[in-house]
């Protein structure tokens, strides 16, 4: 497949997703790092966004919970090109009942190449980043030039 290059803004549209048993980890570290968020536009799924709501006293736009659909929410932004980056804490010790539907949010962040933080080291290495706070240009599929590739002859 061709890529082209897609400009994400300074600032940067944000996911917050959490499975139940990293809610807590999720809010402590975004209280901890307020200052930094609070720069950006921030989304989360259900619960989550609740939770982040009341920890933080900031607004957060709220998708349904992840295993009713905010998941392939999420996942969906993406692909559209409204969220830039994912910050989802998930527990690799408990199998979730929608895991199939954060299987499909994974691989959407990588096919639209944009970054993913899954615990708090990775968190804060994304959030300390330079280009957290200034335009990046990254590479995404060429959608249009795949449907024009596939449908020349038709």
């Amino acid at each position: 497949m061709h890529h082209k290059l897609s400009p994400l803004p300074a600032k940067k549209r944000v996911a917050l997703i959490a499975h139940d048993n990293k809610k807590d980890e999720l809010a402590e570290w975004a209280v901890a790092n307020m200052g930094r968020l609070r720069q950006h536009e921030l989304f989360a799924t259900g619960t989550t966004g609740f939770v982040l709501e009341k920890s933080l006293g900031l607004p957060i736009h709220k998708f349904i919970s992840g295993p009713l659909g905010g998941d392939q929410q999420v996942g969906a932004r993406i692909a559209e090109g409204f969220i830039d980056v994912l910050f989802f804490f998930w527990d690799p010790f408990e199998p979730m009942p929608h895991d199939p539907d954060v299987k499909a949010l994974l691989r959407l962040a990588a096919a639209w190449n944009i970054p993913v933080a899954c615990n708090p080291a990775s968190a804060d290495f994304i959030l300390s980043s330079e280009w957290m706070d200034k335009p990046y240009s990254r590479k995404i599929p060429d959608y249009e030039r795949y449907i024009a590739e596939r449908t020349a002859n038709i």
